[in-house]
């Protein structure tokens, strides 16, 4: 009950704060409409009395009064749905931008690699649309309280005994009650293998993974495993919702023998002379009114329990979200330019929930303007330092310092609105060419000049006459009839994207070539060359590459070898080459493919 009452206060103050006017309106018409319900049975008594009266003057009056309560309890509900239906969707969309904002309201990147949050994240995003029902949930609800107090006052008046039919709807309330909290329990216990489901039905029909699926005949395998995965959380959910039906029948139960003793009741009182026809009609009314507002109340409750549980999770999302203070509150540290550098000082990091150090008190000074490359086998962690260099994640032990200043206390946010990148696993946002560049810096995002400019220097020219529509066409099919591209053009574009970054402090490529073709990729590093320059002598920022291909690693300036999340080899290309380990390993096995 704490949990239904924490959520029709939150659902009406979100109301409010949505459009306060439209609530009002839509109070008062729900109000008229459902205050003449039980008008109606009253009005039937005295229209049977007035028959039996033989008084025809007031039967016609009784009549159309009777008649006008009927229109306005069919009408007033229509109009006042027109008003909570809309608002309805402004609490969703309120709701939709507040999960956003928790996903991806901090500097770092942590709490998405949070078992619980991300199940909690996912349960809330799955259920979010339904809670556009919710707040008429409540305004019905209300309705309904607004009728059952008349009622009860009506049926009190006629023999105290009657009000125990009200009571006796207080069963299947709690018993619906304790029968969505088995189903609550159910979803949650079965939210991982929910999650695994839909991944192995991702992978069978993705395109991006559906052809390795057809050559590698997995399909059947795939089939199997989510047909049995799916097959236990049926099980799991159809438990719970079979025990849930059982308690809403017992509790349904009473109440139907609560209301033939009430009817049994009256009709006795009639029959000995305690009451007119009148009081019958009045009862039986009442009561068959009490039934269908007990029956309209627990699938109300039902929806609101189920808002109310996704409330829940909301808060404890808003509970697990740890805003950055120092980004918040104290002066941004970052630079106008680097005069001195990057530093590393015995930096470790484990991702949450774990106990394995992906690095291990790594140390390193980058200095200003440095071209700095990251060479190591997978696994070595490489990708997770250029995330911790970009400001996404924050260092477990150790720190990170700007030209002097600890990175997580002088301003993360402002550091990452002055780095560049271009990640392996970058972005394919089906949206249009504009928005698929200008994301790289949203101020230009109008400015087609500066957008064909990074277009161009990211050697993707060709692409915005190709795609119908120009800058403002559409890409990918997932969301419309867009224009299709290759992988390495959706990975120019991701370089376009870092290019449009005006005056970076950070430029970092983290296998940028992985899906280019061999002249495509020589002018990128030919342009990350161009690049380096450009920055360094622009803004002294650090250029950093993440790289397995050691024609273009030995362009660095800097070359960093990273074994097991420790720094095993530092130097130039020429350095590494003589030192004999395990750079110069890696570079002459590779050097010996093209030999």
């Amino acid at each position: 009950m704490t949990t239904l009452l924490r959520a029709i206060r939150q659902l009406l103050r979100l109301a409010v704060r949505c459009d306060a006017r439209r609530l009002t309106r839509a109070v008062a018409l729900l109000a008229v409409g459902y205050l003449s319900t039980p008008l109606i049975a009253v009005c039937l008594k005295s229209l049977t009395t007035a028959a039996l009266a033989r008084s025809a003057a007031t039967g016609t009056w009784l009549a159309l009064t009777t008649a006008l309560l009927l229109v306005l309890e069919l009408m007033m509900t229509h109009f006042a749905h027109l008003s909570y239906f809309e608002l309805g969707e402004l609490e969703e969309l309120a709701l939709q931008n507040e999960v956003i904002s928790l996903a991806h309201g901090t500097t770092g990147l942590e709490q998405l690699d949070r078992p619980g949050f991300a199940d909690t994240l996912a349960l809330v995003r799955e259920e979010l649309p339904r809670t556009r029902a919710a707040l008429e949930a409540v305004l019905q609800l209300g309705g309904m309280a607004l009728q059952l107090t008349v009622t009860t006052v009506l049926l009190g008046l006629l023999n105290p005994w009657l009000l125990l039919l009200i009571l006796a709807a207080l069963v299947p309330v709690a018993a619906g009650n304790r029968a969505q909290l088995l189903i609550d329990r159910a979803k949650e216990t079965a939210a991982p293998r929910i999650r695994l489901g839909r991944h192995l039905l991702e992978l069978a029909t993705a395109e991006a993974s559906a052809k390795e699926v057809r050559l590698s005949g997995a399909e059947a395998v795939l089939t199997e495993r989510q047909r049995r995965d799916w097959r236990s959380v049926t099980a799991t959910l159809w438990r719970a919702q079979a025990s849930a039906a059982l308690l809403r029948a017992v509790g349904q139960l009473v109440f139907a023998a609560a209301y033939g003793g009430a009817i049994v009741l009256v009709v006795r009182q009639a029959l000995s002379g305690g009451s007119g026809l009148g009081d019958v009609i009045l009862v039986i009314t009442l009561a068959a009114q009490v039934s269908f507002q007990v029956s309209t109340t627990l699938g109300l409750l039902t929806i609101l329990q189920g808002a109310g549980r996704t409330l829940e999770r909301l808060h404890s999302l808003r509970v697990a979200h740890r805003p950055d203070t120092a980004a918040s509150t104290g002066t941004s540290g970052v630079p106008s330019a680097l005069t001195v550098g990057i530093r590393l000082e015995e930096v470790s990091f484990s991702y949450p929930g774990s106990d394995r150090k992906i690095l291990d008190r790594v140390t390193l000074d980058i200095p200003a303007g440095t071209a700095l490359a990251l060479v190591g086998e997978n696994g070595a962690g490489k990708s997770t330092l250029v995330k911790l260099l970009c400001g996404l994640y924050r260092p477990t032990g150790g720190r990170i310092l700007v030209d002097g200043v600890d990175l997580a206390e002088g301003g993360p946010e402002e550091w990452q609105r002055r780095t560049a990148t271009l990640f392996q696993d970058f972005a394919r946002l089906e949206l249009r060419l504009r928005d698929n560049v200008g994301i790289g810096d949203l101020d230009l995002l109008d400015d087609d000049a500066a957008l064909r400019q990074s277009i161009d220097a990211a050697d993707a020219g060709p692409i915005p006459d190709q795609v119908p529509g120009g800058l403002d066409g559409l890409l990918g099919h997932s969301y419309g009839d867009g224009a299709e591209l290759s992988g390495g053009q959706w990975q120019k574009l991701g370089l376009a994207r870092a290019l449009l970054r005006r005056r970076p402090l950070l430029v970092a490529l983290d296998e940028p070539a992985s899906a280019l073709d061999a002249t495509a990729e020589h002018a990128l590093f030919e342009r990350f060359a161009d690049l380096a320059t450009e920055a360094r002598t622009d803004t002294g920022a650090v250029t950093l590459l993440v790289s397995h291909r050691f024609s273009t690693v030995r362009m660095a300036d800097l070359i960093v070898v990273l074994e097991q999340g420790r720094i095993s080899e530092l130097g130039t290309h020429a350095q590494l080459a003589a030192a004999g380990g395990l750079y110069a390993e890696l570079y002459d096995l590779q050097a010996r493919v093209y030999t």
